[in-house]
């Protein structure tokens, strides 16, 4: 019995070991769910939590940014430049417009005083959420002038349409200051010039005002809110003079209308510390209306040129080359040289711009008389290591650091590829690019005594707390040249005003350096052109110890004959001038001062004779005297020194792209000759003869122009033959 008990047991035990199994797989899945319902917690309360909280905090509360006001620019007499002025940001709350007759009433006045298309507002009205719900509020239009505003509060549609005060940036002189201020986009952040490159601090810190709402988006009276008030933008003060700054925008603008020129741009500074008074290009631009629909002409209009663009400074850079060959020792005030109108280097013949040449002429004059053989003679004597040295210490291929945006280096060819040939070319300021900020950052130096300095246009970035961010001051890069290489540079350039090719930059009563330029540009072919021209002309005044100096740059100008002498420096000279005024400088000279007579309108005989009584001389072509004047440089009313020249351009004007001076020739007696011995004369005179080949026989009865007159070489002369037989 007791077997049959042990039997029954062991009959039992698997029974009890499948309740067991089925107890701890209940325990397990019961764990289990406690692990997923904690992680589910988790995840909920630590992970999504922030973002739930969010949601829940959106449906309770409301939050509205309050826009920080921009930060002002002021010129350095606190002139303002860039200021923000309030406008406002009209919205629509749907859920609080219940009737389709009122949507549309409102959509009607939003559609008429703010002239906004009404499908447009029915659309935002009616639009839903992913929910299936309107949304609480939708934007109409931003920048809304108050005026408005005041129009719409009449209405009393305060539950249905909302206000929300924004900024608008305002530029008060309008394109004076187009391309260094820049201008920002309608969201208030900068996107060119200053406003682009002190975005961070003009922006300053946004606020923001939180309400509690009930669950139809509505403000709870009484409810708890919290404010964060704004931090309005810095301060921006630039080194630039409004006054300054008309000056030479008139001064470009007057260039290029009256060389017929693409651009025009240039720099009023301070050759002592590096601080721009003015910087401009013409065209400019508004930023109160940028051409925001064309983004060619608006990135074309914003370049602020003498930064971004390259060329080769021609003549100019003689004042390096002057500089580097006084400095080594190379020449000295006794050095002369002999210009036959061209300098052989390795067989190859590189002319002068005059092609009869200077003949034997001494430093001072190779400097007035901007000869390129003696300047060629100067940069082989010194030889290409040496040369080097004073041109990479000048600054050249090496960004000047302006902070104005798009700057750019320019090119110096490795020394290791410079033969004689180019190394003549770079002395005279061919086979060399620079900026034209670069360029006069190096007369600069050439003239204050041998510093290189960093150029810049801020002076000081201050915060709304009057905390003083950024200070900006003199600047020496580098000892260049020595102060008595300097002094005597200085000399030189005088020299050029006084009796050299800078005449027409002669002010009355001050002395006055400077030197001129004028180089080619390369055609879409990557040729050199003989149309494609810069002209330019660098000055500073007054000339013993220069307090500015102004660079103008005429690119392109289609007109007869390219100087910088003709095509820049009667503008560097007419913003000198007013400059001096406007700071009250002491005149250092006693000169006659003469005012330049209108003369438009005259024939180019006649201004010549109204010129000439006045004490003034005149530039022209010889065979345009009988056609009438349209335009002058200097304008009518400048003052001038006594002797200065006028230019003068007539309808005939026509552009012949010479970079050399041009040689005239007579024409030779052709009354009575025939067809071979007028051709023959005129042959050899240099000019080509023109005439009705059907009628070519017998003698010459009529000539273009009287026997004696002077005309270019090359130039084409009609005739006409007393017979009709035909060749």
């Amino acid at each position: 019995m007791e077997q049959r008990k042990r039997k029954r047991v062991r009959a039992r035990r698997p029974r009890i070991s499948r309740l067991r199994r089925k107890l701890l797989v209940a325990s397990a899945l019961a764990v289990l769910l406690l692990l997923a319902l904690l992680a589910n917690l988790y995840y909920v309360a630590i992970v999504k939590g922030p973002d739930y909280a969010k949601m829940a905090q959106r449906q309770w509360q409301s939050s509205l940014s309050l826009k920080a006001e921009r930060g002002k620019i002021l010129d350095r007499n606190g002139n303002v430049l860039a200021e923000s002025y309030t406008t406002y940001m009209v919205c629509v709350n749907p859920p609080s417009i219940t009737e389709e007759a009122d949507r549309e009433r409102i959509a009607n006045i939003l559609s008429t005083l703010l002239g906004v298309n009404y499908e447009t507002i029915m659309s935002k009205m009616t639009k839903l959420n992913k929910d299936g719900k309107p949304y609480q509020q939708v934007k109409i239009k931003d920048q809304v002038e108050s005026n408005i505003i005041a129009q719409l509060v009449t209405f009393q549609e305060n539950r249905a349409i909302s206000y929300y005060a924004d900024v608008k940036r305002n530029y008060p002189e309008g394109n004076l200051f187009g391309q260094l201020l820049g201008f920002t986009n309608v969201d208030g952040d900068g996107q060119t010039g200053v406003e682009l490159s002190f975005n961070t601090a003009l922006s300053g810190v946004d606020g923001k005002q939180i309400s509690e709402t009930d669950r139809d988006g509505k403000e709870i009276p009484g409810g708890e809110s919290s404010y964060i008030a704004p931090v309005s933008g810095a301060t921006v003060q630039l080194t630039v003079d409004t006054g300054i700054q008309g000056f030479l925008q008139n001064a470009l603008e007057e260039a290029a209308r009256t060389n017929l020129a693409k651009y025009a741009y240039g720099v009023v500074m301070s050759p002592k510390t590096g601080e721009i008074y003015a910087i401009s290009s013409y065209p400019t631009i508004n930023p109160n209306s940028p051409p925001r629909s064309d983004a060619e002409t608006l990135l074309d209009l914003s370049r602020q040129r003498m930064v971004t663009e390259t060329y080769e400074p021609g003549s100019v850079f003689k004042v390096v080359t002057l500089a580097a060959a006084l400095d080594s020792g190379t020449v000295t005030d006794r050095t002369t040289f002999k210009c036959n109108g061209y300098l052989s280097v390795l067989g190859q013949k590189i002319k002068c711009w005059r092609a009869k040449g200077h003949g034997q002429e001494t430093l001072a004059q190779a400097v007035q008389n901007s000869c390129n053989p003696a300047f060629m003679s100067m940069a082989l004597k010194m030889g290409t290591d040496k040369f080097y040295e004073y041109i990479y210490a000048f600054g050249m291929n090496e960004k000047t650091e302006t902070g104005i945006g798009g700057e750019t280096s320019g090119k110096v060819t490795h020394r290791k590829y410079i033969r004689d040939t180019d190394l003549a070319r770079i002395g005279f300021g061919q086979s060399i690019s620079c900026t034209g900020m670069q360029m006069a950052m190096a007369v600069c130096a050439a003239i204050n005594g041998g510093e290189l300095l960093k150029p810049y246009y801020v002076q000081d970035v201050t915060a709304a707390n009057d905390t003083v961010l950024e200070h900006h001051e003199k600047e020496v890069i580098r000892q260049v040249v020595s102060a008595d290489t300097s002094a005597k540079i200085r000399k030189y350039l005088t020299g050029v005003v006084d009796s050299g090719s800078g005449k027409n930059a002669a002010i009355p009563g001050y002395s006055v350096g400077g030197k001129t330029g004028t180089s080619q540009k390369y055609d879409e072919n990557g040729k050199v052109s003989s149309t494609l021209l810069v002209a330019s002309f660098v000055g500073f005044a007054p000339a013993d110890d220069p307090e500015y100096l102004c660079m103008i740059i005429v690119d392109e100008p289609q007109v007869p004959v390219v100087y910088g002498s003709t095509v820049a420096a009667p503008y560097v000279q007419q913003v000198l001038r007013n400059v001096l005024t406007y700071f009250s400088v002491p005149t250092d000279r006693k000169e006659n001062a003469v005012s330049v007579p209108d003369v438009r309108g005259m024939t180019v005989e006649q201004a010549v004779a109204a010129l000439k009584s006045a004490g003034l001389d005149a530039t022209y072509m010889e065979t345009e005297k009988a056609a009438a004047v349209q335009r002058q440089s200097p304008s009518p009313g400048n003052f001038v020194v006594r002797g200065s020249p006028v230019i003068l351009y007539t309808a005939w004007t026509t552009f012949q792209g010479e970079t050399e001076e041009i040689e005239m020739v007579s024409v030779p007696k052709l009354m009575g000759k025939n067809r071979i011995n007028a051709l023959d004369a005129l042959t050899k005179a240099g000019l080509v003869m023109d005439y009705d080949r059907s009628k070519s026989a017998g003698t010459v009865i009529m000539v273009q122009y009287p026997e004696g007159t002077k005309i270019p070489k090359g130039s084409t002369v009609h005739v006409e033959f007393s017979s009709g037989v035909t060749e």
